[in-house]
């Protein structure tokens, strides 16, 4: 009985995820170019062209490199600042409804409104971080041109707007954790150091695996900042795999060699998920 009744819900899933994701697939065995709709015709022949053709293609390898470094920089640093912030506010006892509510205001901006923000700020010629810099005699640099400013600007972006979710997942944790712990460490003469380490952290495992695994999914889906801030540039300095499939397969109409690129990056993405997973499973077990 009860699977019958999530049976609707189930069903619109299926056809709401299932169905495009099936279809995408399809396409990226094609040559589909969206100005010849008699190329979307599937020829076992021809069927792993796509695939060839992105191994073979050094701006995808570049993309990919990007999108890796991107990924690794954005998550540990969004995590280091998310423990220390998260810390800090548990350990508020006034107004810390006030400030919880403060905290979610970067997460309510739309990721274009971001991109267009941080693309003035970052503006060499009248952007807020040049123009402070001149009030001391220093020339800012190009930094949306100049490597590796490019991509310091955009993780500069992408750290502020996502921050909140990382450290909301772990105050959340923190705020759960039970104080006898901290209380008897304290009796036996552990320092905050001391009792974050062998304590907080450890009890922290479960919360941080699901933190980094939400993130790091969704930094891998980066476009809207970096389309707007740099656009993949300059010369693909600042070009990730989804920016990339964006300018595939919407701006040049090749949505199978899109599709296949999409298919790619899912396959890493998934183990990548299992990965963080077993990692959650094995932190639940030792506990």
């Amino acid at each position: 009985m009860p699977f019958f009744m999530l049976l609707p819900s189930i069903i619109l899933i299926l056809f709401v995820t299932g169905f495009p994701l099936l279809y995408s697939l399809y396409v990226s065995f094609t040559p589909y170019d969206l100005l010849r709709p008699q190329t979307l015709i599937f020829n076992p022949s021809h069927a792993l062209d796509n695939y060839a053709q992105l191994l073979r293609d050094p701006v995808f390898w570049q993309a990919f490199i990007n999108t890796i470094m991107f990924l690794t920089i954005t998550v540990n640093l969004e995590l280091g600042i998310a423990i220390a912030l998260s810390q800090l506010i548990a350990r508020v006892t006034f107004g810390q409804a006030a400030i919880r509510v403060l905290l979610m205001i970067p997460m309510m901006f739309a990721p274009v409104l971001v991109g267009f923000q941080f693309r003035w700020f970052f503006n060499d010629t009248v952007g807020l971080v040049n123009n402070f810099l001149g009030v001391f005699g220093i020339k800012g640099p190009v930094w949306l041109i100049q490597e590796p400013l490019g991509m310091f600007s955009i993780i500069a972006a992408t750290i502020w707007m996502n921050v909140p979710v990382m450290t909301v997942i772990l105050l959340a944790g923190t705020l759960s954790l039970p104080p006898e712990l901290y209380e008897a460490a304290e009796v036996d003469g552990a320092t905050w150091w001391q009792q974050f380490r062998k304590i907080t952290l450890p009890l922290l495992a479960p919360f941080t695996y699901i933190a980094l695994t939400l993130r790091s999914l969704d930094v891998g889906r980066s476009y809207d900042i970096v389309r707007i801030m740099t656009g993949g540039g300059p010369a693909n300095r600042t070009e990730l795999i989804w920016t990339y499939v964006g300018r595939l397969a919407i701006d040049s109409n090749k949505f199978g060699l899109g599709s296949a690129m999409s298919f790619i990056t899912v396959i890493i993405s998934l183990f990548f998920t299992v990965y963080l997973f077993r990692q959650l499973v094995k932190s639940r077990i030792v506990q």
